[in-house]
């Protein structure tokens, strides 16, 4: 028994993916390949946190869900295998050659008709969603963009977000920079100031669960 979570040292992490970890082989071939020719391939999720959330999407039930930082698809591709074959996965992203490789991966899987790509600014995306009476539809939205946006995104997103729905939003550990207070670069403080926000947001519940590089959970408690 523990009263404090595991650091998980390299040995540690192997055995977790090893027996708990059943990644695809499609997943796991995005993920070499993003790794191959993508100097940026560090900002693709772990397999144990696309399992994880694949997850949380099937216990909620969720039908309709919204992804904002999209990269080459992982992420994207763990959340429209949890929804029903009727469900919907709108994707934003401003980046046409790393969704290039994304849209390839869901044709391979077969999601390319669960899954609406909106390439422009998010803050652009979730306003015409606003706008266009999406309010209060979403059941799980996924945050994984621009650090210095996040507050930004959360507000736009809780609207968007049923009653109840769940709200994930990744890199809030920061590889743990955020720790450090000699660290000053402007995505740690980014972050930094983030977390302090959701901290003192008494309109949702929150978790900060140390998968991955961080993912922050929030459950939307109010209309």
């Amino acid at each position: 028994m523990s009263n404090r979570t595991l650091s998980l040292d390299d040995r540690t992490h192997e055995y977790l993916l090893s027996v708990s970890v059943a990644e695809s082989e499609l997943l796991r071939e995005l993920r070499e390949e993003t790794a191959a020719e993508n100097q940026f391939a560090v900002m693709q999720i772990s397999p144990e946190q696309g399992q994880f959330m694949n997850l949380l999407l099937k216990l909620i039930g969720a039908k309709r869900a919204l992804e904002i930082g999209t990269f080459t698809g992982y992420s994207s591709i763990c959340i429209a295998n949890a929804l029903p074959d009727d469900g919907e996965l709108i994707c934003c992203d401003n980046s046409g050659d790393w969704t290039l490789m994304a849209r390839k991966y869901w044709q391979k899987a077969g999601l390319q008709d669960k899954i609406k790509l909106y390439l422009q600014d998010a803050s652009i995306t979730l306003q015409l969603l606003l706008d266009g009476a999406f309010a209060g539809s979403f059941d799980f939205i996924f945050i994984d963009a621009d650090k210095q946006n996040y507050p930004l995104y959360y507000e736009q997103s809780l609207k968007l977000l049923r009653k109840g729905g769940l709200l994930a939003i990744d890199n809030t550990l920061w590889s743990g920079s955020v720790a450090d207070p000699e660290n000053m670069e402007p995505g740690t403080r980014a972050i930094r100031r983030f977390n302090e926000m959701v901290k003192n947001d008494n309109r949702v519940i929150k978790s900060l669960v140390p998968i991955g590089d961080g993912l922050t959970l929030i459950v939307k408690d109010f209309e």
